[in-house]
């Protein structure tokens, strides 16, 4: 099925468990990613409860809403998973670079 005259295979809503899946799983790691990069950058040392601490914390929240508001425009649920996976890679690997992952 297409999109019109574009010729462009049109947005369908089969395989929305794989990409709701991929956006509560994969975008909740690139939130926590994300967020754990921020603290990193912004400035490690300081508290949790500075404004830079809480900033960091609850960025959380809107990345993960937008990852998974946004996992439903990808053609398939593996391209879902694929595409997450891929852009979690670069964000947990630069905080760890970075020594933002303390245990």
């Amino acid at each position: 099925m297409t999109g019109g005259r574009t010729g462009v295979p049109a947005l369908t809503a089969r395989d929305w468990a794989g990409k709701a899946a991929a956006g509560l799983v994969l975008g909740f790691l690139l939130a926590l990613g994300a967020s754990g990069l921020l603290r990193t950058l912004l400035n490690a040392g300081e508290p949790f409860f500075s404004a830079k601490g809480q900033f960091s914390m609850w960025m959380m929240a809107p990345v993960w809403a937008l990852v998974l508001s946004f996992c439903f425009l990808f053609r398939s649920g593996l391209r879902a998973w694929m595409w997450l996976l891929a852009a979690n890679i670069p964000v947990w690997g630069l905080t760890a670079w970075l020594g933002g992952l303390r245990l």
